[in-house]
């Protein structure tokens, strides 16, 4: 039985894989044409609304700084789905899949941009989830 199992969880990862290429791809496709931002104005519109392309409403802005952007997103999010569906934890799958993916993003808009994911805020266990980027001086 333990063969099995494994074998189980094993091919949960599957999809998981499948969703990184494909995520991967369209940030690295996106990158292509040059984004650059001057503040954490463009950052939002940039990576939030032409990126990720999420709604305004979806998107609540905790705070916005010269320096610094913090965020709650509340959009219909797939991986959030897929993680449901496989029946595994938003805290390993948002890593695996969507943090690699918006760091790379975010730093070939500005190398000095750092993204966080508040992992003790996160869908399912909390009503969104909670982001912060900040611009670094390096």
């Amino acid at each position: 039985m333990g063969l099995f199992k494994w074998l189980i969880n094993g091919l949960k990862h599957v999809p998981l894989l499948i969703g990184l290429l494909v995520f991967y791809s369209y940030g690295f496709l996106w990158t292509i044409k040059p984004r650059r931002v001057k503040d954490m104005n463009d950052v939002l519109k940039l990576f939030y609304y032409d990126f990720l392309k999420l709604e305004k409403e979806y998107v609540e802005v905790v705070k916005l700084l010269d320096k610094e952007l913090v965020t709650i997103s509340r959009n219909p999010c797939p991986i959030l789905k897929l993680t449901l569906m496989l029946g595994l934890d938003t805290r390993y799958t948002c890593k695996l899949i969507s943090e690699r993916v918006c760091r790379f993003v975010l730093k070939r808009m500005d190398p000095r941009l750092v993204f966080e994911r508040n992992y003790e805020y996160i869908r399912p266990y909390k009503d969104g989830c909670l982001e912060r980027i900040q611009l670094r001086n390096n």
